[in-house]
């Protein structure tokens, strides 16, 4: 077995990096590989659009590698199994079915570490307006914050029954 973790790349499907990135976690708490499965990242940079008029418009997160997800881990026929199992995994970029990991200079060059801080300017507690999605309109009280991915998750009342979201930071607004 090797005991070294190493990075490897993923492919999803487009628009499910940060459910994939979810379910791998939770797949590997549930089955004890929490040691196997180390982070995960999913590139990512900040852009400010302007409209029609040159007013620049709210800064959005945009994906890098859109379809791709970076995973650390030490790689084991379980490990695979438990990743290439996760619904919206097609595969791990590899050569002859088997995982190609990144050498150091791609992990440097891709830059692993963020570069940017960011202040949400929420706390715990703070009741939000969600301005954007299914739900647009709906009030919610934040439970958790994610700067490193831009979300936060909420509780919202359904029928008289709290409800988890998770929302990025541009859906949702102060009250």
């Amino acid at each position: 077995m090797n005991e070294k973790a190493r990075w490897y790349v993923i492919h999803t499907y487009s628009g499910y990096e940060r459910k994939v990135e979810e379910s791998i976690k939770k797949a590997a708490l549930n089955r004890g590989m929490t040691d196997l499965i180390l982070e995960m990242h999913i590139p990512s940079e900040m852009v400010t659009d302007s409209d029609a008029a040159g007013k620049a418009k709210e800064p959005k997160k945009r994906l890098l590698f859109p379809g791709y997800v970076y995973i650390h881990m030490i790689l084991t026929d379980q490990s695979w199994h438990l990743v290439r199992n996760v619904r919206g995994v097609t595969g791990f970029i590899s050569e002859a079915n088997k995982p190609v990991p990144l050498t150091l200079e791609e992990i440097e060059s891709l830059g692993m570490e963020r570069k940017e801080v960011v202040v949400t300017g929420y706390k715990i507690g703070d009741t939000v307006e969600m301005i954007d999605g299914p739900l647009e309109g709906s009030d919610g009280i934040i439970f958790e914050i994610n700067p490193e991915d831009f979300t936060v998750k909420l509780k919202v009342d359904m029928f008289g029954k709290d409800v988890e979201v998770e929302l990025e930071l541009d859906q949702i607004k102060a009250i």
